[in-house]
């Protein structure tokens, strides 16, 4: 049969760095924000360019939208 006792320290009731915690999660929330809008911003401008447009009017397009989106989420 199999042992199931715990073999080492078990802390119960630790003490928790919350102000730690909010700041990795608002960190981890404005990547996610961001890398998102990047990625979109990114797809919508090679679109452009591949469809419509250039290279330098995807370019314009693609600091267009990152700007215009970067204001909006802040």
């Amino acid at each position: 049969m199999a042992d199931h006792s715990s073999t080492g320290p078990v802390e119960l009731g630790a003490k928790m760095d919350y102000a730690e915690h909010d700041r990795t999660y608002a960190g981890f929330l404005a990547l996610a924000k961001y890398g998102s809008l990047f990625c979109g911003a990114l797809l919508l401008a090679m679109a452009f360019g591949f469809f419509a447009g250039g290279f330098f009017s995807a370019t314009i397009l693609f600091v267009l939208i990152l700007a215009v989106g970067a204001f909006i989420l802040r």
